[in-house]
């Protein structure tokens, strides 16, 4: 992408995305180490529900990591956008689940403040910036555009039913969920179809790779947590529908995202 076709964003922004990466290391800590940080985590989360944050968190790195490197509006407009949805998400299941947080303790309000600044400088970067031109990639394969305009659409659908019927929602997942997790889960897929709904309409290489490694991660790795956890305590019914729906289901997820990467290949082939 040439630069005058892609311009730089504040550098103030790269000290935002170091910051924020620092804060995700503490998460991605879930899926790594979950021993040491479930204790000192802002609520009691059980082994299943810690692997499966710590997995998103360890992808939010990654794309984190290439607004930090790369700081132009393509991406930076697709990340703050994905990062702005699923900060809103998060942070109004939080206060409406407030009663989950011990603020006795300092992690709580460190949860909240982290979560309220993000949404603010995501949100403020965002409008500020609404003027500039979008960096436009190459016309789609209208094969291609069909399956993204359906991903995000099901992406949504799906966040939003894990708002509305959180327990119906996450009826068929491997282990228990229960309001608050399926409610704050809900941020993982309305982000991503806020992703794949911008790579529809205006999709460079750069953007395609960023969803394409988000997917990737999630996918793989919420199903290597759920198996590294269920060594440890044993409770998957590993043949039952629901699991097999489970596993499926982010099986194809992080099928999507390799899709994406070959794409982005080709996009760069042909530059």
């Amino acid at each position: 992408m040439a630069r005058a076709e892609n311009p730089s964003l504040h550098p103030a922004l790269r000290i935002f995305s170091a910051g924020v990466i620092i804060v995700l290391l503490v998460g991605a800590g879930l899926f790594f180490t979950p021993a040491l940080v479930r204790p000192r985590w802002p609520w009691d989360v059980a082994p299943f529900n810690a692997r499966f944050l710590g997995s998103f968190y360890t992808a939010e790195i990654a794309v984190m990591l290439f607004l930090l490197v790369w700081n132009r509006w393509s991406p930076g407009r697709l990340i703050l956008f994905m990062a702005f949805t699923f900060t809103l998400v998060v942070t109004a299941t939080s206060l409406v689940h407030h009663g989950m947080f011990n603020f006795a303790r300092k992690a709580p309000w460190i949860w909240y403040a982290v979560y309220i600044l993000s949404v603010i400088v995501s949100g403020y970067v965002l409008f500020a910036s609404r003027s500039k031109p979008v960096v436009h990639g190459p016309r789609l394969a209208p094969s291609l555009l069909t399956w993204l305009n359906l991903e995000w659409m099901l992406l949504a659908l799906y966040g939003a039913a894990l708002l509305a019927l959180p327990l119906q929602s996450t009826a068929f997942w491997p282990w228990h969920i229960d309001i608050f997790h399926a409610q704050t889960y809900s941020a993982i897929f309305l982000s991503g179809a806020a992703g794949v709904w911008l790579l529809a309409r205006n999709g460079t290489r750069e953007d395609f790779l960023v969803v394409a490694t988000a997917e990737i991660m999630v996918g793989a790795l919420a199903i290597l947590g759920l198996v590294l956890t269920d060594l440890a305590v044993h409770r998957v019914t590993w043949a039952a529908p629901g699991t097999i729906a489970w596993i499926a289901l982010f099986a194809l997820i992080a099928a999507s995202g390799i899709q994406k990467l070959l794409h982005a290949r080709r996009m760069a082939t042909i530059a």
